[in-house]
């Protein structure tokens, strides 16, 4: 038996949560507030878990995890963060302070045995922390790229980038063109110790094969024609900072070896001379393509992919997450018409052709089409007719079941997709449920219905 805190200020769901953790043979404390549950913590009453409400009235949930974590008693004592609104900031923030994982509510009597399990069965005994130690309590997340999404995928890409960011291990990106990979990175970064320094973005497949040596490794004078000055070469150029080596598959194979012999000595020799030049870099490479593939083909060296390929990173496409091409439409409307100071909304008629439409272009595509759109629809309302150069309508194979969708009874699945839209309207909405209703076209009292058979409430 475990003893388990469990601190929110909602006193029905604190109490039911207690009530499912009781039933399953732990012993729990509760605590309304931040204030309240570190009096607890810090009065000698020993927990073997924590689960912690993101919102919580003065001392908020991440408060709360970052003196824990800067405490050296308490720091090794696993944190599950929860909220009824997920986003990628909360999600990230959570899992770089060291969290044991973010969940959303509602969460389910079976979800909560099979995390315990895994909490208790963990084999890993954490490292003694200092409170010097203790990773990047200094300051809250940047307000930097945002890596948005609310389906499931993507909230399991959220929870791992804040998990690399603790570390300056090199991550490799993978998935189609348009699903975001750069700006995964960028946030990676900015979520990183490496933050304070640049972020510089190298395209593979953009350069020259003949230039890219000079491009990353810089040139000292006279090395080649037209060389009349030194170059430090973007890799210098990303020292205590972020490289990132978009399309690596594109790289010839003579640069791999030379990018493989940087990465395991962490130093650079520009072309043309025989000094080296000491660098401290995190790598982050991206690719659309199947790495693995080429390695079989002979067309990418293996002992690089493995250099690569320590954090390895998937973005899903967007065919897959058809939670998440809703609120990607409304945060790029909004930010399409915010110059303009020119407010529009989108139809349900609208929103029906956007998840219809199966986005081979993935995010990138989104983008252009509501940027395309909120130039060229006559009015403050976006018709399903303003969206007609996206196709027809989908025939009933389209789009493809996401994933996590494939295993579920259709009453499962549309209470997935009811709870993802209503969250995603109150978050846009600011928590006012009146005009998360007006976004959902339903009624007040039929929301506060779905949010009450939901577990929303």
């Amino acid at each position: 038996m475990a003893t388990i805190l469990v601190v929110d200020d909602d006193d029905a769901f604190r109490e039911g949560l207690a009530e499912t953790l009781s039933d399953l043979g732990h012993r729990v404390v509760q605590a309304a507030s931040g204030e309240a549950a570190l009096e607890r913590l810090h009065g000698g009453h020993a927990v073997d878990c924590v689960f912690l409400d993101f919102r919580l009235p003065g001392l908020d949930g991440l408060g709360v995890l970052e003196r824990l974590r800067g405490d050296a008693a308490l720091t090794a004592v696993p944190v599950v963060m929860l909220t009824a609104h997920a986003t990628s900031d909360n999600t990230i923030g959570a899992m770089r302070l060291g969290a044991f994982d973010h969940l959303t509510k509602p969460v389910g009597r079976s979800d909560i045995a099979a995390l315990l399990e895994r909490i208790f069965s963990a084999s890993r005994l954490p490292a003694a922390t200092s409170a010097d130690d203790a990773p990047f309590a200094e300051e809250p997340l940047s307000d930097g790229p945002l890596l948005l999404g609310v389906s499931e995928a993507m909230r399991t890409v959220q929870k791992q980038l804040g998990r690399a960011a603790t570390t300056d291990a090199t991550v490799l990106i993978t998935g189609e063109t348009g699903t975001g990979k750069e700006v995964a990175a960028r946030v990676l970064h900015e979520a990183s110790s490496y933050r304070e320094g640049p972020f510089v973005a190298v395209n593979c497949a953009a350069i020259p094969h003949e230039l890219l040596e000079s491009e990353l490794f810089g040139h000292g004078k006279g090395a080649f024609t037209g060389a009349v000055t030194e170059r430090a070469g973007r890799i210098v150029e990303a020292n205590r900072g972020t490289l990132f080596l978009d399309e690596i598959g594109d790289m010839p194979p003579a640069m791999q070896a030379k990018l493989l012999r940087v990465l395991q000595e962490k130093c650079v020799t520009p072309l043309g001379t025989s000094r080296t030049v000491p660098i401290d870099v995190r790598v982050v490479a991206a690719t659309h393509r199947d790495l693995e593939a080429m390695v079989d083909a002979g067309g990418f060296r293996q002992d690089l992919l493995y250099r690569l390929n320590v954090i390895p990173l998937h973005l899903p496409p967007l065919r897959e997450r058809i939670a998440d091409i809703l609120p990607l439409a409304e945060h790029f409307l909004a930010a399409a018409t915010k110059s303009a100071r020119r407010a529009m909304h989108l139809s349900v008629a609208a929103q029906r052709r956007l998840v219809g439409h199966t986005w081979p272009g993935n995010v990138r595509e989104l983008k252009n089409a509501i940027e395309r759109v909120s130039s060229l629809a006559p009015g403050p309302t976006i018709t399903g007719d303003d969206l007609a150069f996206l196709g027809g309508r989908p025939t009933a194979a389209e789009p493809a079941l996401p994933a996590d969708f494939a295993d579920l009874s259709l009453a499962e699945a549309v209470e997935r997709v009811e709870r993802a839209m209503i969250v995603r309207a109150l978050a846009l909405a600011n928590g006012n449920r009146a005009e998360a209703a007006r976004r959902l076209a339903i009624s007040r009292q039929s929301l506060y219905t779905k949010m009450a058979s939901l577990g929303l409430a």
